[in-house]
C-alpha cells in the first residue's frame, strides 16, 4: 500500500450494510486517491462500486495537445492536479493531512490553471479571503489561506510567519494573472489594497543595501538537490529569489496601479522597483555577469523578472548550466515554472526543449515514464525501482510543478494574450524537440481562439481562427511579424 504518506489522514470509510439495497457516500470529508483497497465486498460487489470526482464546478476554457504522447499525458497530468485541488479553494493535495490554501502553490500555478479553466470567479473569491486574512494580520500575507495555521501549535520546522518570496507574492501575482487572462480591471480594483499592502510592507523589510534577505525564506523550495529532510535548503541563494521576486510585486503593483488610474502611486511604485533592481545588481551580480549562487534559478528569475541589462550572458550561462546538469531539472518551486521562458527569450529554444522532453530524474516526463497520472510534489516520489519517496513530505498530487504548462500553450501551442482578456493576442508556436504537430484552443471572453500547426514537406502550416472583433499578431520564424483579424487563417511557410 502507497498510504505512508498520507501522514495521519484517516483517509478509510467503514460502512455496515443493512442486508437489503444501500448506498453509501462520505459527507463532510473527500480523499484524493489513485487506488483504493476494498474489503468485505465479493468480487462482484466491488465492482459495483463507484468512484466520484469532486471538484469545483469550473468550465473547461483551454485544450492543448501535440505529437508526442508523453507530453500530451504531462498535459493531462496538470489538468488533473488542478481538478483534485481546486475544491473551494486552490489546495496544496487534496490527500494527505494538509490540503490547505498555500500561497506560493498558486502563485506560479495561476496563468495555467486560468487558460485551462474559467478560474477568474472561483480565484477572485479565494482572493477576497487573503485580503481578509491579510488585514487581520497587519499586512502580512499568511502562508496559507484561509490562515488555520493560527489555530495550530507552532509548526516546528517554520519561524513564526512573515513576508516570505512568491508565498506572499501570491497577493499580487494571481490578481494579476486574472486580469491578465480575462480582462476585468474589477479584480485589480478589489484586490489593490492587498498588493500595496503586501509590497509597501516587503518595503519595510529590505536591508540597508536594498534587498530582501532577512527573515525566513522558502526560497527556491524543493530543489532537486536539496537534503531530502530540508527543502528549503536550494542552491539559489535566498536574497536573490526572495529580491527577484520583490522586483516583480513592485513592477506589477505600478502597472495595477496605472491600470486604475491611481497615478501618483504608479509612480511611487516604478521607483521602488527601480532602487531595487538597482540594489539587486550591485549586491548580486559581478562585473562578467555571474549572480550569486551561480545556478539555474537564480539567472531564470533575473531574466524572466527583468533585472539584468546583459540578458544575453545571463543567457548563455543559464543554457551552460542546464547542458552540465544533463538537461535535467535543477530547479525547485521558484525557478521551474520560468525556466524555459529564460531559455527561449535569450535565444536557446533548442536547450528548453531538451530540458522539457528530458525523461531521466528529476524531469518534468520522468514521472509520466512512472506512470503517473497526476502532478508530484517532488521530482522523485516515486523511485525508479517503484518504490515511495522514503521522505515524509511526499505527495503524488500537487500542481504547482507543472506551471510548465502555461509555457506549453504559450510557445508550442502559440497561444498568449497581447492585450488583457485576448482582445489581441500573439500567435507564435515555436515548433522543437522533434514535434511535428500541435493544436490549442482557447475560449475567452471574446469567443474561441485556435492555432494548429503542422511540419511536414519542408513545410510549416499554422492554422489560426480568431473570434469576430480580436487582432492577431503572427509571429513565426523567418518571417516578419502579421497582423490577423478576426476570421480563418492559414499560413504557409
Amino acid at each position: 500500500m502507497g498510504a505512508r504518506p498520507l501522514r495521519d489522514a484517516q483517509a478509510t470509510d467503514r460502512f455496515i450494510l443493512s442486508g437489503a439495497e444501500d448506498f453509501f457516500e462520505p459527507t463532510m470529508t473527500f480523499h484524493g486517491f489513485r487506488y483504493a483497497e476494498i474489503t468485505g465486498l465479493s468480487e462482484q460487489e466491488a465492482r459495483d462500486v463507484e468512484a466520484v470526482v469532486v471538484h469545483t464546478d469550473l468550465t473547461r476554457t483551454g485544450t492543448f495537445e501535440c505529437s508526442d504522447d508523453l507530453l500530451n499525458q504531462l498535459h493531462s497530468n496538470v489538468v488533473w492536479s488542478t481538478k483534485g485541488n481546486f475544491l473551494d479553494l486552490p489546495t496544496d493535495c487534496p490527500q494527505r493531512n494538509e490540503r490547505l490554501g498555500w500561497t506560493g502553490d498558486i502563485a506560479v500555478f495561476a496563468p495555467s490553471a486560468a487558460y485551462l479553466f474559467d478560474t477568474g470567479p472561483f480565484l477572485a473569491d479565494w482572493l477576497a479571503d487573503l485580503a481578509a486574512e491579510q488585514r487581520a494580520a497587519g499586512g502580512l500575507v499568511p502562508f496559507v489561506i484561509p490562515d488555520v495555521l493560527k489555530y495550530l501549535p507552532d509548526v516546528p520546522e517554520f519561524p513564526a510567519p512573515d513576508s516570505t518570496a512568491f508565498w506572499s507574492d501570491a497577493a499580487v501575482w494571481v490578481p494579476w494573472t486574472l486580469w491578465q487572462a480575462y480582462g476585468d480591471p474589477a479584480i485589480l480594483a478589489s484586490q489593490y489594497d492587498s498588493m500595496t499592502a503586501h509590497v509597501r510592507r516587503v518595503e519595510t523589510l529590505l536591508s540597508p543595501a536594498g534587498v530582501w534577505d532577512t527573515s525566513f525564506q522558502f526560497g527556491d523550495w524543493l530543489d532537486p538537490d536539496a537534503p531530502p529532510d530540508n527543502p528549503a535548503k536550494a542552491k539559489a541563494d535566498p536574497g536573490v529569489v526572495a529580491t527577484a521576486a520583490c522586483y516583480r510585486s513592485a513592477t506589477i503593483t505600478a502597472e495595477a496601479a496605472a491600470v486604475l488610474g491611481r497615478d501618483q502611486d504608479a509612480a511611487a511604485f516604478r521607483d521602488l522597483a527601480a532602487r531595487i533592481r538597482a540594489a539587486f545588481n550591485e549586491q548580486y551580480v559581478s562585473a562578467d555577469g555571474t549572480i550569486v549562487s551561480d545556478c539555474t534559478t537564480v539567472y531564470t528569475l533575473a531574466l524572466v523578472f527583468g533585472l539584468v541589462d546583459d540578458e544575453a550572458t545571463a543567457g548563455r550561462r543559464l543554457a551552460g548550466l542546464v547542458a552540465d546538469s544533463g538537461y535535467r531539472i535543477s530547479t525547485g518551486f521558484a525557478g521551474t515554472p520560468y525556466i524555459l521562458d529564460a531559455l527561449t527569450r535569450t535565444g536557446h529554444l533548442d536547450v528548453a526543449y531538451r530540458l522539457l522532453l528530458e525523461r531521466g530524474c528529476p524531469s518534468w516526463l520522468y514521472p509520466v515514464t512512472m506512470g503517473a497520472t497526476t502532478i508530484w510534489e517532488r521530482w522523485d516520489s516515486m523511485l525508479p525501482d517503484g518504490s515511495i519517496n522514503p521522505g515524509e513530505m511526499t505527495s503524488f498530487n500537487h500542481y504547482a510543478l507543472g506551471a510548465v504548462a502555461d509555457w506549453m500553450h504559450r510557445v508550442i501551442g502559440g497561444i498568449a494574450p497581447l492585450e488583457p482578456g485576448y482582445s489581441r493576442v500573439l500567435i507564435a508556436p515555436r515548433p522543437g524537440g522533434g514535434l511535428t504537430w500541435s493544436r490549442a484552443g482557447l475560449e475567452t471572453r471574446h469567443g474561441r481562439i485556435e492555432v494548429s500547426w503542422r511540419l511536414g514537406d519542408g513545410e510549416f502550416t499554422v492554422d489560426v481562427t480568431l473570434p469576430a472583433g480580436v487582432t492577431g499578431v503572427l509571429s513565426l520564424p523567418g518571417r516578419d511579424d502579421a497582423e490577423l483579424s478576426g476570421g480563418v487563417h492559414r499560413v504557409i511557410v
